[in-house]
C-alpha cells in the first residue's frame, strides 16, 4: 500500500512538473498580416514551421486581414483598440507603407530594428522613409515589389528609356502601349506616379513631402500631357489585362509588377521572350514591412522571428524562389544563397544597380491621394 502511494505521489509530481514545464516553455507567436492569402500561407506553411524547428516549444500562428491598404487598415484598427491594455495580442504585424507611417506617428509600434541581427543588411531608402514618414528603426522590409515596363523585343528593338522618350514613342506608335490608368491594379497607378515624377518638376516633394496645399495647382501641364498621352494608348482592364494584351500581341509595351511578370513566365502563361525595363528618372515600387507592436506580448521572440525571416538563406528560398519578389534586404547579401541561374533570372533585365537608381518609392501619403484625385478630374474625364 505504501509503495503504491509513493508511486502515485511520484507520478503526480512528475505530471505536475511536466505540465509546469510545458506551460513555461510553450509559446505562441501571433503574426497578423495584410496581403493576399499567399502571405498567410507563406507564414503558416513555410516560414512558421522552419522557425519552430529552431525554437522548440514555439508555435507560430498567422492570421490574414485581407489585401491592399484595407488589410493594413484592419490591423491598425485591431491594435488601436487595445491602446488601453498593458499587453496586446499581436506580436508581429506585416503592413503596407501607408499604414506603417501612421502607426509610427501614433506610437503604436516598437523601435526594434537597431538591435536586430539582420538590420545591417538593409540598404534601401524605404527602410527609413515610408511615404514621407521617418520609420527608421520601426520597420524591416519583408520583400520589395517593383513596377517596370514590359516590352516585346521582337517588335521594339530599342525601347524608350525615359518617360520623355516614351511620350514621343507613343505618338509615333499609337495603340502599341497599354496600361490600366488608375483602376484595376497598382501597376497603372504606379505608372501615373512615375509620370508625375518625370513631368511635375516636384519629384522629391511628391516622394518625401512635406505636403503643400497648393501643390496640385502646379500639376496642370503634367496632367494635360498625360491626357494627351492617353489618346494614343490602349486602356487595359487591370494588371492581368495588360499582361494578357501583351501575350496576345495586341500591345507591345505596358507597366507590370515584376514579380507577377516572372511568375507568369515561370507558369508558362506569358511569352518568355518579353523583357523588362525601368524608365528614367524612376518608377515606384513598395515593400511590405515586418513590425512589432509597442506592447507585444512576445517582443524578444518577435525580433528573433523577424531576424530569421530576413536572413539571407530565408530571403533567398522563401522570398525569391517562391514568389519572385525582390528581397527585403540588399540583394547582394542574398546572391550567395542563389544559383547563378536564379540570380540571373531575377536580374536579367533590371540589374541591382538600375533597381537602386530607378526603383523609387511611392508618393508621400497626401500626394498619393491628391495625384489620384487630380487624375480623375483632369485625365480620366
Amino acid at each position: 500500500m505504501k509503495l503504491r502511494i509513493a508511486l502515485a505521489s511520484m507520478l503526480a509530481a512528475t505530471t505536475l512538473t511536466t505540465a509546469l514545464a510545458t506551460s513555461v516553455s510553450a509559446q505562441t507567436l501571433t503574426v497578423i498580416t495584410a496581403g493576399d492569402t499567399n502571405m498567410v500561407d507563406y507564414i503558416n506553411d513555410y516560414l512558421g514551421p522552419k522557425f519552430e524547428e529552431t525554437h522548440p516549444g514555439v508555435t507560430v500562428r498567422a492570421v490574414g486581414t485581407g489585401p491592399g491598404d484595407g488589410g493594413s487598415q484592419a490591423i491598425y484598427e485591431k491594435i488601436d483598440a487595445q491602446k488601453g491594455k498593458d499587453v496586446w495580442d499581436v506580436d508581429v504585424a506585416v503592413v503596407h507603407q501607408r499604414m506603417a507611417g501612421k502607426m509610427v506617428e501614433e506610437k503604436l509600434l516598437s523601435s526594434y530594428r537597431d538591435g536586430l541581427a539582420t538590420a545591417r543588411l538593409v540598404t534601401r531608402e524605404t527602410a527609413e522613409n515610408s511615404l514621407g514618414v521617418n520609420v527608421s528603426g520601426y520597420v524591416m522590409p519583408m520583400f520589395h515589389s517593383q513596377i517596370a515596363i514590359a516590352y516585346n523585343p521582337d517588335v521594339i528593338a530599342n525601347p524608350p528609356q525615359s518617360y520623355e522618350e516614351l511620350a514621343k514613342w507613343v505618338k509615333e506608335n499609337p495603340g502599341k502601349f497599354g496600361y490600366n490608368g488608375i483602376t484595376g491594379g497598382m501597376a497603372g497607378v504606379g505608372f501615373v506616379f512615375g509620370w508625375m515624377y518625370a513631368f511635375s518638376g516636384a519629384a522629391d516633394e511628391i516622394r518625401n513631402g512635406p505636403w503643400a496645399d497648393d501643390a496640385a495647382a502646379k500639376w496642370e501641364p503634367a496632367l494635360t500631357s498625360l491626357r494627351d498621352f492617353n489618346q494614343s494608348v490602349v486602356m487595359t482592364p487591370g494588371n492581368a489585362g495588360t499582361l494578357d494584351a501583351m501575350n496576345r500581341g495586341e500591345i507591345a509595351m505596358g507597366p507590370v509588377w515584376m514579380d507577377m511578370f516572372y511568375t507568369w513566365v515561370a507558369d508558362g502563361r506569358l511569352n518568355p521572350n518579353l523583357k523588362l525595363m525601368i524608365l528614367s528618372p524612376g518608377m515606384p515600387g513598395q515593400p511590405m514591412y515586418y513590425t512589432v507592436p509597442a506592447k507585444a506580448a512576445q517582443p524578444e521572440l518577435a525580433k528573433e522571428f523577424i531576424a530569421f525571416a530576413t536572413s539571407p538563406a530565408v530571403q533567398a528560398d522563401g522570398i525569391v524562389r517562391r514568389f519572385n519578389w525582390f528581397p527585403g534586404i540588399d540583394p547582394q547579401n542574398v546572391k550567395s544563397e542563389l544559383t547563378d541561374t536564379e540570380w540571373n533570372r531575377l536580374f536579367a533585365d533590371v540589374t541591382p544597380e538600375t533597381l537602386a537608381e530607378r526603383g523609387w518609392s511611392m508618393p508621400q501619403a497626401k500626394y498619393f491621394a491628391a495625384i489620384l484625385e487630380a487624375y480623375e478630374k483632369n485625365v480620366a474625364k
